[in-house]
This record gives C-alpha cells, sequence and structure tokens, in this order.
C-alpha cells in the first residue's frame, strides 16, 4: 500500500507540473493577434495526417527520417505498456493486461521490447551524428550551449529508459523463472515472488539475462523493482521536462500542422489597415476627410515584438524542431549570410519566453526595454532572405519562418521608414515611375527602337 501512495503522488507531481506549464505556454501565445486558420477543414485533416502522423517531409533525408521514424513508432507504441504501468502502479497488481490478454499479451511483450531495441539504436546513431560525425546543421552557432545540451539529454535519457524497460523485462522473466522451478518441485510460493506470473514474451532482454542471471531472487526482485520505478519515474519526468524543450515538438506537431499555411507558400498576406486604406481611395463615395473613432487605438504596421505577430507563429515557435533543416536549405545561409531561418524561431521563442516572465511576475505585458527585433533578430538578418521559401519547404512540421521575417521587415519600412538603399530606390521608383525602374513610363517602349524591331 505504501508503494501504491508513492507511486499516486509522484504520478500526481509529474501531471500537476506538466499542465502548469502546458497552461503557461497557451497564455504566452494566447498574447499574438487573431488569425482564422479554421477554414477548408478536409484539408487540414489530410495535411495533419500526411505530414504529423504520415511522417511525409521527414523521409526526404532517408536516413534521418528512418530513424526518427522508429523513434516515432516506438514512442507511440511502448506507451501502450507505460499506460499497463500506470495500473500495475495504482492498483498494486503486476502486468495488469497479461490476465485477459493470452497470446496477444506476449505478442504485444515481445513486440514492444523490439521496438525499444530499434529506439535505443536510434537514439545511440543520433547522438553520434550529432557529438561525433561532422554535420553541418548541429554545429551552427545556434546550437551553442543550451540547444546542443538538450538534444543531448533527450537521448541520453531514452537511452536510459529503453534500458531500463528492457532490464526489468530480464528480471521479470528470471523471476518468472524461479517461480517455475518451485511450482514444478511442488513448493509454495512466496509472497514477494507471487507477482511474477508467467506471461509475456521476451525476444530481447532475453539477451540481457546472462547480466542477471547470478543473482539471488531477493536481488533480482530489487533490481527488477528498481527498473520499474526508474522506468515510471523517468518517462514522469520526461513529461515534465518535454515542455521546456525543443522536443516539446512531440505535441505541437500535430495541431501545428493541422494550423498549417493551405495557399501557396510565396503569396504574401495582405495588412488589413493598407488594404482598407486602398479600398476607401477606390470608393467614390468615400468621405476623404472622415476621421477614425477618437477611441481607436493606433494602427501597427509589421512587427516589433512578439505580442506583434499572430498566434500561429508563436505556435511555430514552440513547435520548432531546431532540426536545422531549413538551414540547411536556405540559399542565403550557404552562401554565408547571417541568416538562419532556425534561428528565427528559436529567437521568437526565446523572446516570448522571456515576455512570458515578465507577465507572470507584473501581471501584464510590461515595456521591459527590449524587442524581438534587433535585440534578438538583427535587421541584417531580415534583409538576408530572399523569400524563396526553401526553408518552409524543408521543415517537416509546417513552420513558416519567413512570415515572420516579413512582419518584422514591413514595421522597419512602415514605421521606421528603414530599408536598405536598393529596396528604397525601388521604393521611390514605383511612387514616381509605378514600376521598379527608373525609367519614366513614357520611355518603357525605347527597348524595341534599340532592336530596331
Amino acid at each position: 500500500m505504501i508503494a501504491q501512495i508513492a507511486f499516486v503522488l509522484v504520478f500526481a507531481a509529474g501531471i500537476f507540473l506538466f499542465a502548469r506549464r502546458v497552461r503557461e505556454i497557451r497564455r504566452n501565445i494566447s498574447i499574438g493577434q487573431a488569425v482564422d486558420r479554421t477554414d477548408r477543414k478536409n484539408e487540414r485533416w489530410r495535411t495533419m495526417t500526411m505530414v504529423a502522423l504520415g511522417q511525409s517531409k521527414m523521409v526526404a533525408r532517408p536516413i534521418a527520417g528512418f530513424l526518427h521514424l522508429l523513434v516515432y513508432v516506438g514512442f507511440v507504441l511502448i506507451n501502450i505498456e507505460v499506460l499497463e504501468i500506470v495500473l500495475d502502479g495504482i492498483t498494486g497488481h503486476h502486468r495488469l493486461f497479461a490476465s485477459f490478454g493470452g497470446g496477444v499479451y506476449d505478442a504485444l511483450i515481445g513486440a514492444f521490447e523490439i521496438l525499444a531495441a530499434l529506439v535505443l539504436i536510434a537514439c545511440v546513431v543520433f547522438l553520434i551524428r550529432r557529438n561525433v560525425i561532422n554535420i553541418r546543421r548541429f554545429r551552427m552557432k545556434e546550437m551553442d550551449g543550451w540547444p546542443k545540451s538538450d538534444a543531448n539529454i533527450i537521448l541520453v535519457a531514452e537511452v536510459l529508459l529503453m534500458f531500463a524497460l528492457l532490464s526489468m523485462n530480464a528480471c521479470d522473466a528470471l523471476l518468472q523463472g524461479k517461480v517455475a522451478e518451485l511450482m514444478a518441485a511442488g513448493q509454495e510460493i512466496p509472497e514477494a515472488l507471487s507477482h511474477y506470473i508467467e506471461a509475456g514474451s521476451f525476444p530481447v532482454s532475453s539477451m540481457l539475462q546472462p547480466l542477471y542471471a547470478g543473482m539471488d531472487v531477493d536481488g533480482l526482485i530489487m533490481t527488477e523493482r528498481f527498473m520499474w520505478w526508474f522506468h515510471i519515474i523517468g518517462i514522469l519526468a520526461f513529461l515534465v521536462y518535454v515542455p521546456y524543450s525543443k522536443h516539446f515538438h512531440i505535441i505541437m506537431a500535430f495541431p501545428n500542422t493541422w494550423y498549417s499555411k493551405l495557399e501557396p507558400k510565396g503569396q504574401m498576406t495582405n495588412m488589413e489597415a493598407v488594404t482598407n486604406e486602398v479600398k476607401l481611395m477606390l470608393d467614390p463615395s468615400a468621405d476623404p476627410y472622415a476621421a477614425p473613432p477618437a477611441d481607436a487605438a493606433p494602427v501597427k504596421f509589421g512587427a516589433k515584438d512578439v505580442q506583434d505577430l499572430t498566434w500561429k507563429q508563436l505556435f511555430d515557435s514552440y513547435t520548432c524542431t531546431e532540426c536545422g533543416r531549413c538551414s540547411s536549405e536556405c540559399p542565403a545561409n550557404q552562401t554565408g549570410k547571417l541568416l538562419s531561418p532556425r534561428k528565427i524561431m528559436m529567437d521568437t521563442r526565446d523572446r516570448l519566453e522571456e515576455v512570458g516572465k515578465n507577465i507572470q511576475s507584473d501581471g501584464s505585458i510590461k515595456d521591459d526595454g527590449k524587442s524581438l527585433l534587433r535585440d534578438y533578430i538583427s535587421e541584417e538578418e531580415l534583409w538576408a532572405c530572399t523569400t524563396c521559401n526553401a526553408c518552409t519547404e524543408a521543415c517537416p512540421v509546417n513552420i513558416d519562418p519567413v512570415s515572420i521575417i516579413l512582419d518584422l521587415r514591413r514595421h522597419l519600412i512602415m514605421e521606421e521608414s528603414k530599408s536598405p538603399e536598393s529596396i528604397t530606390s525601388m521604393f521611390n521608383n514605383v511612387e514616381n515611375n509605378g514600376a521598379p525602374w527608373a525609367f519614366p513610363a513614357a520611355d518603357r517602349g525605347k527597348w524595341i527602337e534599340e532592336l530596331n524591331a
């Protein structure tokens, strides 16, 4: 009974801490501007099924995609066994599902073991790729420090969790053998061994049994219980840690792909205030001297800080996996320019976290003298973007860094009148000549004369 109470307390604490962190993230995202992403529902369900559930964009890079698929499938299916472990902890039973699972239960345990081994191997390969093999996207500047440690922490944790699961089964199988020996000898089964009924198949953990075969019954029980507790507490710790980590994408990827941008990737959104101004200019019945209501909030163009972005752009920042596929495909990044789309998303998330902490301490958004523009993302990064959308095409969870870059640019141009000289010249030409080139409209046909056409 003491073990059951301890388990319920640990389990409840894990769920509480996870829920509290999710509530904080939801609050942070809700400071974004409204945008409707609930249209074309059938297309949205299809996109989520293909991209998030089907991992269709992950396999564009076959090796990493295959390894990620192993971890993804293992994570989803092994949770069935975790459900049994949780129920065992609450009820005090051991292998609760075995009593009505029969041969199906044995097959499932065997399948889980194979998946656990594959997840373990995949995580070891991921660790080698990140820390030994010289892959450029894993050693970019924004991956120094915590981002690199975060990735390694999770991979090591998954290796330990899978090893604990297999070791628990290895000890369990040995204890089942002890029970079978006592029953064959017609001896009474001690209370401590009564849990270890014959159940499950152990194709992988049987290879670990030599590690524990020399232990007596008490040692085996102690090791099996230690691995059981290590595994479940590790999973609860993982649950609490994940919302603070880039690995929160395992939850956010599904809704993020559902709310994907469905329009063509190069299609830009119009600013509502500018659209309304144009409509007024084209409406002959409109009053050209009409003033906005006295209590109307001043219109802001573009985005300077995270609260000026939409909730979907903020949602993207928490979904970013930091895989770096966007930056590795970015032509500006490849040519040595400062822009890294992954850093844009990481900076947005870091600034959003900072604003969220201010809200938590002050109760509302206060001016802390900082902003996403310049304190996190420089003008040089913004103007390096070619808006080719190679990053959005490469992202395995349909994140859109270009939309953030465009909104920050809009702020620079429309609020601060700042743009590179070449773009300022283009704006002047459009205003004076109706075209980006420095030629008056009357001279546009002269090229024909030069060709003697």
